[in-house]
């Protein structure tokens, strides 16, 4: 393996891009605040990213502390990666770094790549502004559904692809443009939820806060 690069910088800022400054990093810590992930999930909603980088990545990754790599019981006999307490740490940087970029998205650009669960971490933000930041909350859009787990603990991932494995706390049903605009800031959930443009239903204390918006 070869020696990570370093800017060489007594700089906190420097050494934690020492670590997470490399291209595709932070992305696959995006996609495995979902939980364990198979390489070939990872590469499958990665796209863009050679097999070479995506398979140097993890092992930078790995020797860094960011993840670990662990064999799936049978019959399943795979191997998973997942984040450690270390790597799960970079959940505020990736939400403070989606939040200074939502406002570079505009409109969805022909070449763009779209992953329903990539509105995660937005609509978490958005949920914790609209005091609705507490309990399982399924997202269905026409692109795919997926789930969150809102003021979620360490124990359990931060969202995760397709119906919630239990009864929600609250279901948003929305489409993607609507989604777009609430994570870049344009749109407030409750404004939405009130305008019609989002869906709730569920009796959970998520749900209910947004429907007495």
């Amino acid at each position: 393996m070869s020696p990570r690069r370093s800017y060489d910088q007594y700089c906190s800022a420097a050494r934690a891009l020492d670590a997470v400054g490399d291209r595709w990093t932070l992305l696959i810590v995006r996609e495995l605040l979902a939980g364990p992930r198979r390489y070939t999930d990872l590469h499958a909603d990665l796209p863009g990213v050679s097999t070479d980088v995506l398979a140097s990545r993890l092992k930078d990754m790995e020797r860094d502390g960011l993840t670990t790599r662990r064999r799936l019981p049978p019959p399943a006999a795979a191997y998973v990666y997942e984040l450690t307490s270390r790597g799960r740490g970079l959940l505020p940087v990736l939400e403070a770094l989606g939040a200074w970029g939502a406002g570079e998205l505009g409109e969805r650009r022909p070449t763009d790549a779209l992953r329903a669960h990539w509105f995660a971490l937005p609509l978490l933000r958005a949920l914790r502004e609209a005091g609705a930041g507490e309990g399982l909350v399924e997202v269905r859009l026409e692109e795919g559904n997926f789930h969150l787990y809102a003021g979620g603990g360490e124990d359990r991932p931060v969202y995760g692809d397709g119906p919630a494995p239990e009864e929600p706390d609250a279901l948003l049903v929305l489409d993607s443009g609507t989604c777009a605009a609430i994570g870049r800031g344009e749109l407030g959930l409750r404004d939405a939820v009130r305008d019609g443009r989002v869906g709730v239903s569920g009796e959970g204390t998520a749900a209910k806060a947004l429907r007495e918006g």
